[in-house]
């Protein structure tokens, strides 16, 4: 029990409902757009648990025997730092997410596409290919991109626009320009709950050579980039809304924004980073809400 329990959290279960947020998006589209399939929506959420929980086991290796997570580290101490797990088995526990990731890929893009589209299967199996590459390189290897500010770039795109376009894509074979608009609430949101991540981490980091974004630009530049993210969000979200045949109540997705704004209000007042550790669970929750609340008002979509 106590070995399941150190896997638990290694896999750090509080970014799970973060990382399926897009899917649930680009799903709540494709039933929108008349199209649905369960196992397909079961496969879609097993393959990105697989890729956060395999990016999150990287993290943890990463960070670690880099010494970045040190005592100096604010928040709960991971699996290697405490020695709880050893690089090695750590290291062996990456492999098998990975397979079991690989594995994932190519249930999901075979049920979207069987023999009918190949094209598309070996187009998405690349993309799946660099997601699992980049859940690992974040934080590991000499050229680690994490290392040198890229995350929030990479967040962005896989948690926002991949996540939400591809997961439609799958369903239906189809563009939706207006996807694009969620997309980027979603690869926004998310990339504010790292950069809020990097914020509280920021002296931590910049004494280990990790520079983040907020470590190349300031604390306070930081924070002002934070609250351009959330408003992104929003405006990208009421777009969205005010587009749709019947936005009433679709506006109900506009309702964790509530909780956003009074999350930045709180990452305005506080001085010390330490304090921003609560935050993070609140901004990732109001995401997925966001996610969860579009899915449940798909029937309301053009």
């Amino acid at each position: 029990m106590k070995e399941i329990t150190v896997w638990v959290r290694a896999a750090r279960l509080r970014t799970l409902p973060l990382s399926i947020s897009g899917i649930l998006v680009g799903s709540a589209l494709a039933r929108g757009m008349g199209f649905s399939d369960t196992v397909l929506f079961a496969l879609l959420l097993a393959t990105t648990i697989a890729y956060q929980i395999t990016s999150n086991f990287a993290n943890d290796y990463g960070d670690g025997i880099k010494g970045t997570d040190n005592d100096t580290r604010i928040g709960p101490r991971r699996v290697l730092q405490s020695g709880a797990l050893s690089a090695g088995r750590l290291k062996r526990g990456i492999w098998v997410s990975i397979a079991i990731s690989i594995l994932l890929t190519f249930g999901t893009l075979w049920r979207a596409f069987g023999m009918d589209s190949l094209e598309y299967f070996f187009l998405f199996l690349l993309m799946g290919g660099f997601a699992i590459w980049a859940a690992i390189r974040y934080t590991v290897g000499s050229n680690a991109y994490g290392y040198r500010g890229l995350g929030d770039l990479f967040v962005f795109l896989f948690f926002g626009l991949l996540s939400v376009l591809g997961s439609l894509f799958l369903y239906t074979q189809q563009w939706y320009p207006q996807a694009l608009l969620p997309a980027v609430t979603i690869g926004a949101l998310s990339t504010a709950v790292l950069n809020l991540n990097n914020l509280r981490d920021s002296e931590s980091d910049r004494n280990s050579g990790k520079n983040t974004l907020v470590v190349q630009m300031g604390y306070r530049n930081g924070v002002r980039y934070h609250f351009a993210l959330c408003i992104l969000a929003f405006v990208s979200m009421l777009w969205f809304v005010l587009l749709q045949k019947e936005p009433l109540p679709l506006a109900w997705a506009l309702l964790p924004f509530v909780i956003i704004g009074i999350h930045l209000g709180r990452v305005l007042r506080t001085k010390d980073p330490s304090r921003l550790d609560p935050e993070l669970k609140k901004l990732a929750l109001s995401t997925f809400f966001i996610a969860l609340l579009l899915y449940l008002a798909n029937d309301y979509f053009l």
